[in-house]
């Protein structure tokens, strides 16, 4: 989830507070997981949002997006041409070859963890599995420039590129991803495009969740009556992945991986 923030300095955090938004990380990974693993046809975005639910407080921890800012869901939900802050709702059904986003997020000892995914309702077409390809593609790209000593803009100059390199899609411009720890959204700001080495120094300590979002057509958007959820104003389908990570010492961490921290960074190398 990202809303627009105010200025304030950029928290750093020690390695036993990183750890502590690891455990935050792995309920939202857990959580995800459940709830991917039970998309199919036919089944509501209200009952995906149930079972993250029930996934973030059997884990003794606490959904980061229900209440904020008054929004009524656990998870955003964002449905083909949906972007971001999709509502989980009764009325919305899955359809066979629909992309959804899931976004949640999770707080523990009161450190937040954020990510999200997208996947297809059954089998995807072409165009729109090479949209998420390229979506996560650009996430881990952005992702193994999160490095000491680096600027913020090489995170979004590496997603940028990346996109390119993937096709014509469209990158939103309004949203970005965003420091994060005590609160859910902090400075600084990442965007997910632009030049590199400009902005501010990362440094160790540094905690972002980094969240490219991509469509078919045009990157204009829309905001919808409800006042949260975002569309691309062409119709076009979206994707939007995001991980939480720390910039340590040894490089990036990612701190919503299933598996291990390091996880995903495969791109890294190109491989």
């Amino acid at each position: 989830m990202l809303l627009r923030r105010r200025e304030e300095p950029i928290q750093l955090k020690t390695p036993a507070q990183i750890a502590v938004m690891r455990e935050a990380g792995l309920v939202v990974a857990t959580a995800l997981g459940a709830v991917t693993g039970a998309i199919e046809p036919g089944i509501s975005t209200a009952e995906l949002d149930a079972i993250a639910e029930r996934a973030i407080r059997s884990a003794g921890a606490t959904p980061s997006f229900k209440g904020y800012h008054g929004y009524p869901a656990c998870i955003c939900t964002s449905v083909n041409e949906q972007i971001v802050h999709g509502i989980p709702s009764t009325r919305q059904l899955l359809k066979p070859g629909d992309l959804i986003s899931v976004d949640c997020g999770a707080i523990v000892h009161g450190y937040h963890g954020d990510a999200a995914v997208t996947v297809g309702v059954g089998e995807l077409g072409q165009p729109l599995a090479d949209l998420a390809g390229a979506c996560e593609l650009a996430l881990r790209a952005g992702i193994a420039q999160a490095r000491p000593g680096g600027h913020l803009t090489d995170i979004s100059h590496a997603i940028e590129q990346s996109v390119l390199a993937s096709g014509a899609y469209g990158i939103i411009r309004e949203y970005t991803g965003h420091g994060i720890g005590t609160s859910m959204h902090m400075p600084p700001a990442v965007p997910n495009y632009g030049r590199p080495g400009r902005g501010p120094l990362l440094a160790e300590g540094m905690t972002l969740a980094i969240e490219p979002m991509l469509v078919l057509g045009s990157p204009v958007t829309r905001l919808l009556a409800d006042g949260w959820t975002v569309i691309s104003a062409d119709g076009s389908s979206a994707a939007h992945f995001e991980h939480t990570v720390a910039i340590t010492a040894d490089g990036p961490v990612v701190l919503t991986a299933a598996a291990a921290g390091q996880a995903g960074l495969e791109a890294r190398d190109g491989s």
